[in-house]
Formats: structure tokens, C-alpha cells, sequence
């Protein structure tokens, strides 16, 4: 193989993969490398947003999703700390920032399988090299100008590009490499995951419960299809340092103990072991440019602060990354201050969305709030379609961070 290249991809998670397609399919030469051998698992919801599926409709594999295993969603079940709980659709229009796809519909399936689909798609279009771990970066003062690492097995090696795209995720070796991959705990996830199979009364639909016992963290169930559900537990890193939450217990002692959940789990069989992982939340902006390079998706902290999905932003960064990448190609320029266009266009795609989003995630750890609004929803159907047009598009998330709409829930 070749060492010189346009553009190397690290990490071929959606992120990764979306970005080397679009770079590939603008006749850009790429190379895509990924420490695992595919299909790999991956720890995480599961959910695929409308936002995803946005962009795997411009690549033109939206279709090939649905030959994939998984559930169908077309709602959130949404619970409160005194066991109050609402059902809400997803509106049949989707806009910007949508939780679901055009008919109210979304996806929820194993990240093995998914991330593996985006990977098998793109190995048609450029150059790939499983098992191979970066490990440093090649600079020219400040400029990266390539990679080195280790390939399965064991032979040290080393490409060249004259772009560095980092897409290797939360523990990202070229964010870290360059000083970028700070932790802040305040704009930081902890979570867990595993999966059961024959949990009872899932609706197709995704479920996040606000309860007693993991505040001011939160519990999800996702159906993904045959029987399975993916059930977790996450929480912002500084709440579990400074209150002392064993959250794998608190999630054990909701499923076993919480009157919402025990008979529904009751016959329910766990098929795998708990797994843990961190998310890199959108609510504080992180640099993702510069000298010859770029990061994209949790490596650029780009995780929605309230839904804690990844994968849309993940994909997006790419698309908007890929873009900037093919004029600077053409331009034969590859400085900060050219690709700063990258983060730019990224940030008014979607910075008022993370802002949103982060304002509704402080509203989240109030308790009363909680108690109140999805009181408010149970009982009231026109607060049942607020909740549901947040789902749909920023705007009506707007509507929720507004002190006005509180006041006028009072008189509902």
C-alpha cells in the first residue's frame, strides 16, 4: 500500500466512515484506519436519529438501514421523579435537530451492527486498514502531516497526507496528541449499558426515566428490535464524583426495586455484561482545527448535553468537515486558518441547538420541574404537543428554556 495520501481518516465509526465516503466520492485519495477489526461493539443507546439518517440519505444509503436488525421508534416515553409517566409521539414532520425521520419514525439498533453497515459501505470507496492502532502523530512544527502506529501484527508504521482527520472518538489518540482532549467533569457523561431480552410492555418506543434514586442522573430503555432492549444509566461526571453514586447499583436497585420497572424485568433475562463508557458533551466548545487537521464527532465533544446522542452531530461534523477538506484539497491549502471554515459552518449548524440543549438538560436536575411539567402533560393534551414539537425541531425547544412557558403551564 501506498504511504501518501490526501486525507488520513482515524477512527471509522460513523463519524470516521461518513467522512472518508463523502472525501472519497469528491475524488479525494483516503485513507481510513480503525484500531478494531469490524464488526466491533461499541457501548452505547443505540438510537439513530432523523439527523443521521439526513445524512446517510445524501450518501444514498438510507434504504440499506432497513434491511439492518432493528427496532422501530416513533415516540419517548418520558417518566418523573414521583413515578408520573407520558407518552408522546414523534411528530409525523421532522425538521433540524429532530429526534426522528420524515413520518415520525427512527431507529434504535446495536452499534456493532450499525457502525459496521457505515464501514462495509465505505471500503468500496477508499482505503482501509483494520487493527491498527495510531499511536503518535507526525508534526512539522505546529503542522501534522501524518500518522504512526502499529498494525496487527506488531510492524511499525507510518502514513503521510496532507490532512489529519482525528474521528477516533471520547479517548481520541490525535485529540490527546495535540493537547485538545481535556476533561472538563462539568460537560461530562458517565454511563452504562447492557442489554435483556423479553423486558415486558415495550411500545416501540424509546423510553428516559427521571427517577428518585439516580437524580440528577437519568435511566433509558431502547427497544432494538428481536425481543432486545438496551437499558442504562448515565450521569454528569462531577454529580457522580461529588455525591458518590455507585451508578451501577442504582441502575440494578431501579430495575429491581422501582415500582415502574420490577414487574417488567421480573422474567426478563440479561445477554450480556454491564459495560461502561463517557460522553464528551456539546455544551462546551471545543477546538476542532488547525494545522493540517481536523476532529470530528466525540473527539470534537460534539454529544448532545440533553438526549446524550452522538451519532447525528458525530455524522453532520463529517459532512461539514468533508466539505471544507475538498476546497482546501483544491486550494492546496491546509492551514488553521483555512479549515476553520470546517468549525464554523459545524457551529451554526448546530451550536444554538447544544446551547438548547444544555439549558434543558439544568432544567432536568430539578426535581419539582420534573414533577410538574410532565404532571402538566399526563393531564393536558396541548402540553402533550409542546413536548412533542420540542422532539421535531429547535425552535419548540426554545419554547422550553423560556421562562414564559413555565408561566404559562401555571394557568393551563
Amino acid at each position: 500500500m501506498d504511504s501518501k495520501f490526501d486525507v488520513i481518516v482515524v477512527g471509522a465509526g460513523p463519524s470516521g466512515s461518513t467522512c472518508a465516503s463523502f472525501l472519497a466520492k469528491g475524488n479525494a485519495r483516503v485513507l481510513l484506519l480503525d484500531k478494531a477489526v469490524f464488526p466491533r461493539d461499541k457501548t452505547c443507546g443505540d438510537a439513530i436519529s432523523g439527523k443521521s439518517l439526513k445524512v446517510l440519505r445524501e450518501l444514498g444509503w438510507e434504504k440499506g438501514v432497513e434491511k439492518l436488525e432493528h427496532g422501530k421508534v416513533f415516540g419517548i416515553t418520558f417518566s418523573s421523579p414521583n413515578g408520573t409517566t407520558i407518552k408522546i409521539p414523534f411528530p409525523k414532520k421532522a425538521e433540524k435537530g429532530s429526534y426522528a425521520a420524515e413520518g415520525g419514525k427512527g431507529y434504535a439498533l446495536k452499534r456493532e451492527v450499525y457502525d459496521n453497515f457505515l464501514f462495509q459501505n465505505t471500503k468500496k470507496l477508499c482505503s482501509t486498514i483494520e487493527g491498527f492502532t495510531v499511536t503518535d502523530l507526525l508534526k512539522d512544527g505546529k503542522r501534522v502531516f501524518g500518522v504512526k502506529g502499529t498494525d496487527s501484527k506488531g510492524n511499525q508504521k507510518e502514513f503521510k497526507a496532507k490532512i489529519i482527520v482525528g474521528a477516533d472518538g471520547s479517548t481520541s489518540t490525535v485529540a490527546t496528541k495535540l493537547g485538545l482532549n481535556k476533561i472538563d467533569v462539568n460537560h461530562h457523561i458517565t454511563a452504562l449499558r447492557l442489554y435483556y431480552k423479553g423486558v415486558k410492555n415495550c411500545d416501540e418506543k424509546i423510553e428516559i426515566h427521571f427517577i428518585n434514586s439516580m437524580l440528577p442522573g437519568y435511566f433509558w430503555i431502547f427497544p432494538i428490535g428481536n425481543n432486545l432492549v438496551n437499558v442504562g444509566a448515565g450521569i454528569i461526571t462531577k454529580d457522580l464524583k461529588n455525591k458518590k453514586i455507585n451508578l451501577q447499583k442504582s441502575m440494578f436497585n431501579a430495575i429491581e426495586k422501582d415500582e415502574l420497572f420490577k414487574e417488567r424485568f421480573k422474567n426478563a433475562e440479561k445477554v450480556s455484561e454491564v459495560k461502561g463508557w463517557t460522553l464528551p458533551l456539546g455544551s462546551t466548545h471545543r477546538k476542532a482545527h488547525g494545522n493540517g487537521f481536523v476532529l470530528l464527532g466525540d473527539a470534537a465533544s460534539l454529544i448532545d448535553p440533553f438526549s446524550g446522542e452522538g451519532v447525528g452531530n458525530a455524522m453532520t461534523s463529517a459532512k461539514f468537515a468533508s466539505q471544507t477538506i475538498l476546497k482546501a484539497l483544491k486550494e492546496k491549502n491546509y492551514s488553521a486558518e483555512f479549515l476553520k471554515e470546517y468549525e464554523e459552518n459545524l457551529w451554526n449548524e448546530i451550536g444554538q441547538e447544544l446551547k438548547t440543549s444544555y439549558l434543558l438538560q439544568r432544567i432536568g436536575r430539578i426535581k419539582f420541574l420534573l414533577n410538574f411539567i410532565i404532571g402538566k402533560a399526563e393531564r393536558k393534551k396541548e402540553v402533550q404537543e409542546v413536548i412533542s414539537g420540542m422532539l421535531a425541531n429547535e425552535e419548540s425547544k426554545k419554547e422550553f428554556v423560556s421562562p414564559w412557558f413555565y408561566l404559562k403551564l401555571l394557568f393551563t
